[in-house]
């Protein structure tokens, strides 16, 4: 039920992020989902992957400071309320969201959204406990 996520650390600087996607490509590894949170000075880049542990080797190789964190996958419907839904359930069980983002993925239930929260154990047996689809990192990657 846990995903495997890729954060890299960018000097906010012309060329970087085209350098790991080009890094990434060159290596056969396909992006599913990505966010960048930055400032003047650096971003994080932080990517789902279809291969996370192959992508690390190669980042770690090619000297970008990269790390494995391990983030909570949930299906929804994509419709007005599907997130607002889960965050609740969340917020009730009291568990801290550190950061989240979303994508359009494929199916009935087409809205996905990745979780970074402070007790991820808690989060997948609370949500699944509410009948919340929670992925598994094989689907998301294959996706």
């Amino acid at each position: 039920m846990k995903i495997k996520q890729i954060s890299v650390f960018l000097e906010n600087k012309s060329g970087r992020l085209a350098a790991v996607t080009r890094l990434l490509a060159g290596r056969g590894i396909n992006i599913r989902a990505l966010s960048i949170a930055d400032t003047s000075d650096f971003g994080i880049l932080r990517l789902i992957v279809n291969d996370p542990d192959e992508a690390y080797r190669a980042l770690k190789e090619a000297g970008f400071t990269v790390s494995l964190t391990e983030v909570l996958g949930v299906e929804m419907p994509d419709r007005p309320g599907g997130l607002s839904h889960i965050l609740s359930l969340l917020e009730e069980a009291d568990i801290n969201i550190e950061y989240l983002y979303a994508f359009i993925g494929r199916g009935e239930n087409g809205a996905m959204v990745i979780f970074r929260v402070e007790e991820l154990d808690k989060a997948i047996a609370v949500l699944q406990q509410k009948g919340i689809t929670v992925l598994e990192g094989e689907k998301i990657y294959q996706l």
